[in-house]
This record gives structure tokens, sequence and C-alpha cells, in this order.
């Protein structure tokens, strides 16, 4: 099953991969090799930390490679502008019991990061969203129970 990317966060994961690749693993690799020639292994630290460390970054290695070998990336701005909400589009949304007017762009599980306003398609908000326009009333059942939003505009960013 292929799983949705903007492009944007396609490519910051191509990004950290080249990283890992072409800085990480060289210089953990130095790194491990100064500490071997330390001496004893069994009692060297700096060598158990460095290891650690290189499964830590392997892993890290496979798994954006799997999550971009199996990613639907998509470009919000090749999009139609329908003036619905689809995915990767920024909605600005206002509590209609009042309250802050909130903006919130839906990505990626893999891009999801509430601080910056990126929700994944997969939230409640996200999925009571997808399709809606302008003008029209969303309810969202959150933890505290549900809450109701005006779709105030919708960008593809």
């Amino acid at each position: 099953m292929r799983t949705p990317i903007t492009l944007k966060g396609a490519e910051l994961l191509r990004a950290e991969l080249r990283r890992l690749k072409s800085e990480d693993r060289p210089a953990l690799i130095r790194a491990i090799a100064e500490a071997r020639s330390h001496g004893d292994l069994s009692e060297n630290a700096e060598y158990h930390a460095a290891r650690e460390q290189q499964g830590f970054i392997e892993g890290r290695i496979k798994e954006i490679e799997w999550r971009l070998a199996h990613a639907q990336v998509i470009d919000p701005t090749a999009l139609p502008d329908t003036g619905k909400v689809v995915f990767g589009a920024t909605v600005a949304l206002a509590p209609v019991d009042g309250g802050a007017e909130v903006t919130y762009q839906i990505v990626g599980d893999d891009e999801a990061d509430i601080r910056r306003g990126l929700i994944s398609i997969n939230s409640p908000i996200a999925r009571a969203l997808i399709g809606k326009a302008i003008g029209d009333e969303v309810e969202v059942a959150t933890p505290g129970g549900a809450r109701s939003f005006e779709v105030l505009a919708v960008r593809l960013a």
C-alpha cells in the first residue's frame, strides 16, 4: 500500500538519507576504527557507543529507504484548485464556539508536526476536513469532546 507524502516531505527524507549515507555513516566508521585502535574492545565504552550509534543509523537508513519506496509523492501545487480541502491543502479554521483561528496543512503521517501546523491525513480533523469548502462547518471528535469549526480558507501550497 502506498502512503501519501508531500513533495516537500519526500525532499526532506531524501536529504536526511543523503546526510546519513554521505556524512554520518563515514564519520561513524572512522570513530569505530579509532575506538578499535585503543585495544581491548570488551571494556571500550567508545567502541560500544559507536557500534550502538551505527545500529541506529543503519536502521534509520533502512526505514527511510522503505518509506520512500512505498510513498506516493503528491505535489499540492500541481493539483487542480477546486476550492475543496484535499491532501496537501493548507486550511484556515475558526472555532464555531469562539476562540483563536487555526491553520493546518494536511500532510502524510511521517510529516505530521502539530507545533508547525502540520496534521496527518489520518488525524480526525483531517478526515473531517477532506472534501469540505470555504464556509462549510465540520464537527471533529476530540478527546475533550466534539468541536465544530468553520472553514475560512483553503490554499494549495
